[in-house]
């Protein structure tokens, strides 16, 4: 897949040339293009918006400053002068006013916290030490940082310190300081741009949601097949058993930022999941999958037919195998899937699992938490499906009830979140920011709702949005966008229902929608060719708003107040 490139500018009080240079070269997707600005204004840059380098289009923004430059305080405290912390405060304070003038100016802010160099012992034994401990005063900076920054959700603060540690010896160069003003080693700067660059990834919605597990060897030692559920290792008194439950917790830990686990494994499906549901020490429990494919087929078509039954694309697939050949055989077969190297020792694997950095993401909403038990209770709707005889009777089974609100403040991260995220049910697939969406929602002539989806399996949360913007007499439908959670279940049909209410109280004669044609979104194009929309063209569809779009029986229609 092709990723933009994404454009940014660096503001520091240092030489930060090397970074620039380092995001610029650096391999990995996206490719970025750095301006710098002028070494040492960082005050000048973030008050002045009238430079030239605000007049383009930013998609990110790093800000990246030394303690002792923009806080007197700070650099006080270096010289062994006692400090009081609410002047600590105040100065960081003022200095995060100037930082978010700059919020609305990228897409994205990077703000790297406070460090001093480690080789910099403060005062010893006295360096935690109230007024004058250089390493508490340092804390309490950082600690006024990241709450000014709350709340703003376009700026984020990045951790310094763990570059720091990722860098070891060669985080700080004294030499480079005195020749170029460089404070940092350059693998302190290639430690950033792994950060930056995964940062970035998940901006663009490039973040892998899914990781799919062989059992045997990888989610507990030995062949369960050879050997009995009883005598896998797992646990116990036991490096091995105790390292594979540590990576068991470290996969759950990853279902509540949003992530799905299933499982691809050459085995007997009973006997494989007698063993997840009867072994004292497994952590994951069926519930825990989002779905398996346990048989001996090949496991790149297992792959392939796992992910189209959860409606993810490739390239939010993770597959984690302890045999190197089988490793071999998804990368090549599946380019799209990631394919981590993974170490012969067992203990080995919670760390490494903890080192991809491939499933950052800008925001952990409610659904995200919720993600694995959504899935279940899909499993469970897919059961019952097919139980039933046709379509309609298991509709009206579901009991479905659809809520609609407003865009407002309370759901703004989530329908941002769903707008970049979505691809197949997305009739424009436009991007934009919380705060640009916020602000096309509140033009007159626009209209952006939010869709709540639940039955009586669970609720599925905030799942669509509808977004419309009225011209020359007509109402546009310019963002249709739903999670492919809730997709087939009539819940399109309730937005169109709710867009030709809309125009019809408002007394617009007609809603139109253009389709956008993408790789991913032929599912909208489907959906609105069985419609009902008149098409016109190859990608206009249109209703006469006089008459009514029908309301599916099988869904109950919950509306908040909306203004007309």
């Amino acid at each position: 897949m092709m990723s933009k490139q994404m454009n940014g500018l660096l503001i520091s009080d240092f030489n930060i040339e090397n970074l620039a240079a380092y995001l610029k070269n650096d391999s990995g997707i996206p490719q970025v293009n750095c301006e710098v600005a002028p070494y040492g204004q960082v005050a000048q840059s973030l008050l002045d918006d009238s430079l030239p380098f605000w007049q383009t289009s930013l998609d990110f923004l790093v800000v990246w400053s030394r303690p002792e430059a923009v806080l007197e305080s700070f650099a006080q405290a270096l010289l062994g002068l006692a400090v009081e912390a609410n002047k600590v405060k105040d100065e960081v304070d003022e200095y995060c006013r100037k930082l978010l003038l700059s919020k609305n100016r990228a897409s994205v802010v990077f703000a790297p916290t406070w460090v001093v160099p480690t080789f910099h012992l403060g005062h010893g034994m006295l360096d935690l030490a109230a007024e004058v401990g250089v390493s508490r005063i340092l804390m309490q900076a950082n600690l006024r940082l990241l709450e000014n920054l709350d709340g703003h959700s376009n700026v984020v603060p990045l951790n310094t310190g763990k570059w720091v540690e990722l860098a070891g010896e060669k985080a700080f160069n004294p030499r480079l300081w005195y020749l170029g003003k460089v404070p940092f080693g350059n693998n302190l700067f290639k430690a950033a741009v792994r950060d930056f660059k995964a940062a970035l990834r998940g901006i663009q919605g490039r973040a892998r949601k899914l990781v799919i597990l062989d059992l045997d060897e990888t989610l507990w030692g030995g062949i369960v097949g050879d050997v009995g559920w009883q005598e896998i290792v797992l646990g116990g008194h036991d490096p091995e058993g105790e390292a594979l439950v540590d990576f068991q917790r470290e996969l759950q830990a990853l279902t509540r930022r949003g992530i799905v686990l299933a499982i691809a494994s050459k085995n007997e499906e009973s006997i494989a999941l007698e063993a997840i549901d009867k072994h004292p020490e497994m952590v994951l429990r069926k519930e825990d999958f989002a779905g398996w494919k346990i048989n001996w087929k090949d496991k790149a078509q297992n792959i392939v037919e796992l992910v189209a039954e959860l409606n993810l694309g490739m390239d939010s697939a993770v597959f984690i195998d302890d045999n190197p050949a089988e490793r071999a055989r998804v990368r090549e077969a599946l380019p799209d899937v990631f394919v981590p190297e993974w170490p012969v020792d067992k203990r080995l694997y919670p760390h490494t699992l903890c080192s991809l950095d491939c499933f950052d993401k800008p925001a952990i909403s409610v659904e995200d938490r919720q993600r694995q038990q959504m899935y279940a209770t899909e499993r469970r709707r897919t059961e019952l499906k097919g139980k039933v005889g046709s379509l309609e009777e298991w509709l009206r089974t579901l009991d479905i009830v659809v809520k609609v609100e407003p865009l407002e403040i309370s759901n703004l991260s989530r329908s941002a979140q769903l707008l970049n995220k979505t691809n197949q049910m997305n009739l424009s697939t436009r991007r934009m920011t919380e705060q640009d969406y916020m602000a096309w929602a509140g033009v007159e002539t626009h209209r952006v709702w939010s869709f709540y989806v639940s039955d009586r399996f669970g609720d599925s949360g905030l799942t669509g949005i509808l977004g419309i913007e009225v011209a020359d007499g007509r109402a546009k439908i310019v963002d249709f966008v739903l999670s492919c959670r809730v997709m087939g279940r009539k819940v399109e049909e309730a937005m169109l229902h709710v867009a030709v209410d809309w125009a019809r109280s408002s007394r617009i004669k007609e809603v139109l929608a253009d389709y956008t044609a993408t790789a991913k979104n032929k599912p909208c194009l489907d959906f609105f060719l069985k419609s009902g929309l008149k098409k016109h063209g190859d990608n206009r569809f249109a209703w006469d708003s006089t008459q009514e779009y029908p309301l599916h029986p099988a869904v109950r229609l919950v509306q908040k107040t909306i203004n007309t």
